[in-house]
Parts: C-alpha cells; sequence; structure tokens
C-alpha cells in the first residue's frame, strides 16, 4: 500500500555515509517520506563452501563484516535523523521494481557507479522508471571528477598517463563551495506494505555459522572514517611531507598510512570530503608534497584509474583489453596455492600473504612485493589470478584500482620497466631488519636470528634445530629460488616485449618504489 503524499527512494549501495551525499539530500528535498534502502544481493553475500577462504564467491568474511559494520553505522545514524535503514535480501533490480511499484514513490535517488556490475543493473533500473514516469536522480559523488566527463574531454578516450589525466581534470568544480556535511533531520519513513523488511544481518543470519578466524582490527561505518580522517588530517606536518612510494611497509601496530582506503571503497568516506580537508591543510602549511607523491595525488590516482577502467573495454583482462600487453603467463595451479596460502618458503612474501588473509589489508609496498613475486618478479604466473586473490581478501578490494595495480606491477600496463624487481629478500629487510614484522605474522619463524630469517634455508642445522623450525618440515623450502627465477622472468618478458611494440607511455616518476 503506497503512502499518501510524495516519496522518494534512497537507494544505498556505494556512499554508506549521511556527510557529502547529494543523493540523500535529494531524496529528502520536497517529499514527505524517504525510503533509504539497501539490498543485500546474493551475488556478493551469498556462502559459497567452495570457495578458498570463508565468504562468498566473490568476497571474504573480513569485507562482508566491514560491510555489515558500515550498515549498522548507517542505520545508527539515519534512526539520529528520524529514519531507519531498510534491509531487504534479492536481486536488487527486481526489488528495487518492487518496491518501487509496492510505495508508489516519484523520485528513485542513488549514488552513480562506474563499476560494469553496476551499469548494468543501473539501465534495467532506469528502463522500469523511465516506463513508469519516476524521476532518477543519480550523482556523481564516488569520485572527484566524472569519468565520462574526463573521457569526454580527451575526445573520446581514457588519458593513458596520470599527468595527461591532471592536465585534463584540473581543479574539481565542487570545490568552490562547501559540500553538505551534516543533516539535522530527514522526513520520516512511510509504510513499507509487502516487502519484506528486515534489520541489517549478522554474519550467522546470513547463513556463515560459527567461523573461527581472525578479523580484521580495522571496524567498519563512516563514525570510524571520520575517526580515522580526523586523526589523520590533525597531524598536518605528516600530510604536508607524506611522500608515497616511501613509508614503511613492515609497520603493524601503527601502519604507515591513513587506513583510509577501505572506507572510500565503500563510501563510508567521502573522497570529496577527504580532498578539501586536504586542501585546508595545504593552505596553512609553508610547503607540501604534490601529485603524485601527495596525499591528495593518491585520490586523483585514484580517479585516474576509475576514468581508465571506466573508458576500457576488458579493462579486468589481458584477452581483448587493448591496453594489456599479452604475455605468456604460466599456469601452475600448486605455485599460486604455494602463493594465496603462504607457502612460498621465502618469509616477507608469505608474512604478507598472512596479514592479507587475516586483516585483510596491508601497506601498498607488501602488494607491490607480493605482486611482483607472484608475476613478473619470480612465479610468471597470470596477474589476473593474483587479481582475484586480492579481490577476494581484501577489505578494500576495488574494481578499478585492484585491476589497474595488477596491470601495472605485473608490467602488462602503464610500467613497462620490468627489470626492476622487489627482491623477496633485500626489500623486506631494508625496513624491517630484525624481522619483527615476519615474527608476529609467522610465529613459526619467531625464534629464528635475524642474519637467517629473511633466508631460512641458509641458517644451518643447529641453528634450525635451536629455533625450533626445520625447513622443509616446520616451514617450506623456497618454491623457486629467487636469483634465477627472476632471469627467466626477465628473458620471457623481453620476448613478449619484442613480438609486439609496446603502447608508448611516458614515464610517471617515483610511483614505484
Amino acid at each position: 500500500m503506497a503512502a499518501s503524499g510524495s516519496g522518494s527512494i534512497m537507494w544505498f549501495r556505494k556512499g554508506l555515509r549521511i556527510h557529502d551525499n547529494p543523493a540523500l539530500e535529494y531524496a529528502s528535498k520536497g517529499s514527505d517520506f524517504v525510503y533509504p534502502v539497501f539490498v543485500i544481493d546474493p551475488h556478493y553475500m551469498e556462502t559459497d563452501p567452495k570457495a578458498f577462504s570463508p565468504g562468498s564467491k566473490l568476497a571474504g568474511l573480513n569485507r562482508i563484516r566491514f560491510l555489515l559494520e558500515s550498515l549498522v553505522d548507517l542505520d545508527t545514524s539515519l534512526k539520529k535523523l528520524g529514519s531507519r535503514l531498510l534491509i531487504s535480501k534479492g536481486e536488487p533490480g527486481q526489488v528495487l521494481i518492487q518496491c518501487l511499484k509496492e510505495w508508489g514513490v516519484k523520485k528513485l535517488c542513488f549514488e552513480h557507479d562506474t563499476d560494469p556490475y553496476y551499469q548494468a543493473l543501473d539501465i534495467k533500473v532506469k528502463e522500469y522508471t523511465s516506463a513508469a514516469g519516476i524521476e532518477v536522480f543519480s550523482p556523481v559523488s564516488h569520485t572527484l571528477f566524472n569519468p565520462a566527463d574526463i573521457i569526454q574531454r580527451n575526445g573520446g578516450k581514457p588519458p593513458l598517463t596520470y599527468q595527461s589525466f591532471l592536465k585534463l581534470a584540473g581543479q574539481p568544480s565542487w570545490l568552490s563551495s562547501p559540500l553538505l556535511t551534516s543533516i539535522s533531520s530527514l522526513p520520516p519513513v512511510g509504510d513499507v506494505g509487502s516487502c519484506e523488511i528486515s534489520e541489517v544481518p549478522t554474519i550467522k543470519d546470513l547463513g556463515y555459522g560459527d567461523i573461527e578466524q581472525e578479523w580484521t582490527p580495522f571496524r567498519g561505518g563512516e563514525s570510524e572514517a571520520l575517526k580515522r580522517l580526523k586523526e589523520s588530517v590533525s597531524d598536518k606536518n605528516w600530510v604536508a611531507n607524506f611522500e608515497k612510494p616511501k613509508g614503511n611497509p613492515s609497520l603493524f601496530v601503527k601502519p604507515a598510512t591513513t587506513v583510509l582506503s577501505p572506507y572510500l571503497k565503500f563510501g563510508c568516506l567521502s573522497s570529496r570530503y577527504f580532498y578539501q580537508c586536504l586542501q585546508d591543510v595545504y593552505k596553512n602549511v609553508q610547503k607540501h608534497t604534490s601529485p603524485p607523491v601527495s596525499l591528495a595525488g593518491q585520490l586523483l590516482w585514484r580517479d585516474f584509474f576509475y576514468t581508465v577502467a571506466f573508458g576500457t573495454p576488458n579493462f579486468d583482462r589481458m584477452k581483448g583489453n587493448k591496453l594489456c600487453k599479452q604475455i605468456p603467463w604460466n599456469d601452475d595451479d600448486e605455485l599460486l596455492a604455494a602463493w594465496r596460502e603462504a607457502r612460498t618458503g621465502y618469509p616477507w612474501i608469505d608474512a604478507i600473504m598472512v596479514q592479507l588473509r587475516t586483516w585483510g589489508w596491508m601497506h601498498h609496498l607488501a602488494r607491490h612485493s607480493v605482486a611482483c613475486f607472484l608475476t613478473r618478479g619470480d612465479l610468471f604466473l597470470h596477474w589476473e589470478r593474483g587479481r582475484d586473490v586480492f579481490e577476494r581478501l581484501l577489505i578494500d578490494s576495488d574494481w578499478a584500482i585492484n585491476n589497474g595495480n595488477w596491470l601495472w606491477l605485473s608490467c602488462s600496463s602503464f610500467f613497462y620497466q620490468y627489470n626492476r624487481i622487489y627482491s623477496p629478500i633485500s626489500f623486506g629487510k631494508k625496513y624491517d631488519p630484525n624481522g619483527n614484522y615476519i615474527r608476529h605474522f609467522l610465529p613459526v619463524l619467531k625464534d629464528m636470528p635475524k642474519e637467517y630469517i629473511y633466508e631460512p634455508w641458509t641458517a644451518p642445522p643447529g641453528i634450525q634445530r635451536k629455533a625450533k623450525c626445520i625447513i622443509g618440515r616446520d616451514y617450506p623450502k623456497p618454491v623457486v629460488y629467487h636469483d634465477s627465477a627472476s632471469k627467466e622472468c626477465k628473458r620471457k618478458l623481453a620476448e613478449a616485449y619484442a613480438l609486439k611494440p609496446k603502447i608508448e607511455w611516458p614515464a610517471e616518476p617515483r610511483r614505484f618504489g
């Protein structure tokens, strides 16, 4: 039964926040009722017992839990404004169309999404709203710029370098006026009729049972995002001097970055608000770093990848992707499993993969290390296989950025200096000579002397016995030997590159650590 008076649906997907949410703002304007809806999508959330880690077909449990925490936080915020979050379950297009019919609303509002899955979904929903005479408002607020605008300015093609992207983008148009960062109240929720509505489910409600696993230390939600943002920007000196790719990938008690990426991924934090806060800091310091290495530069990298991904068919694969080098990667399920399950015999690599599985997050230079090792550095396995593991396990997994970084790190696109390889031994040692990071995430090596902790297979038998870690029994021998494996990788890449001239991309400064 439709509520009398004018109503609107605010359809949450990403953008799980109140601050800087133009879709929510528009939904409440001139409406007697607003229905804030989130649909639990089986495509992302249904349990998959066959997956290599607990979770659904596409997401590990750490990310699912982070999302549920974000929804609980959003519901709490909405209740303070006289509203609440309506949770439904099913194929989102069908659920939305049923709600539109049942509630008789005049407006449907949701944040624009460039991911291919949501692009297809939005076409389906818009076909219905167009025929039914329902107004749709779908603003771009997940990124600083509208990728379609940038592509249009570039003659219908995405800019293929960061610098050309910056030139085309200029300053964001919205920066000239302050963003709306709070709402005092919202219209009430109308009668939900026969639509099945529930509270935010728990992990158990979704059918995951009692799962024993170490959970990520990062809690989901807008409240946590704003708290982390405040802590980050309050240290003006740190913000002004931030320089990526510098930073220590072995710090884990207090990571060397903001750890705001998962909050940006789910839209618990507005990238536009983050950018505005950074500009405020820059105005009040004598000097600061600039893109591509500054903190604002990282948000612009995010927009760069969103734009290239949006404008490139088959961006997420090698075949049919005109930006991607066609490289004859090896196919070895055993080596892939060893990498994924932290059994490569290289403690630096394995510790990072344990952190990925348990925390769902690791420092960008740690990501660089394991991605290089899997692809062009040592194992010569396909970047798509590594991408799938990251996509599942990272709490900040983001379609455009994850694919973009794997293309980059495997020297398949954007970056072609394949002779520059992250050593699985010396790179970590440079930051953490004592191996504290390894000792934490691989306790089997906690008593190994620091002289051997990065190469435990070189420890004499007596040292291994004393450390209670026999290599080949308690901890694996190396699956490959780095010196010979990396030479072979370089040889194969040189051959692949010689077959077809590469796209000429101007070199980007200081992107690669």
